[in-house]
């Protein structure tokens, strides 16, 4: 591996544990409630949202550099839906 794609990878780590860290604080506290982030006042929703944000650019960014392929990805994701409508109960009400 070249030093992008590892460093690329890097951060998709930490990205993917800040995604972590941040679900956590909305089951401890709650999704539309207060987080303080650089003195500015952000729900967690909000700070969730910024979070995948960072993740999907990671993502974008392995698929430039051909570590990743976007068709393979849609794919994984499509059969992660349909496991999750039989082993989960996700898909009991009104989601496509």
């Amino acid at each position: 591996m070249n030093n992008q794609i590892t460093e690329a990878m890097g951060i998709l780590q930490e990205e993917c544990a800040e995604v972590i860290v941040e679900i956590s604080k909305i089951r401890r506290f709650g999704l539309d409630t207060a987080h303080f982030k650089s003195d500015m006042q952000q729900t967690h929703r909000t700070m969730l949202e910024i979070e995948i944000g960072d993740v999907m650019a990671l993502i974008d960014i392995l698929q430039e550099l051909d570590v990743v392929s976007w068709t393979n990805i849609e794919r994984a994701a499509a059969a992660k839906r349909d496991k999750l409508k039989i082993w989960s109960t996700i898909f009991n009400e009104n989601i496509s």
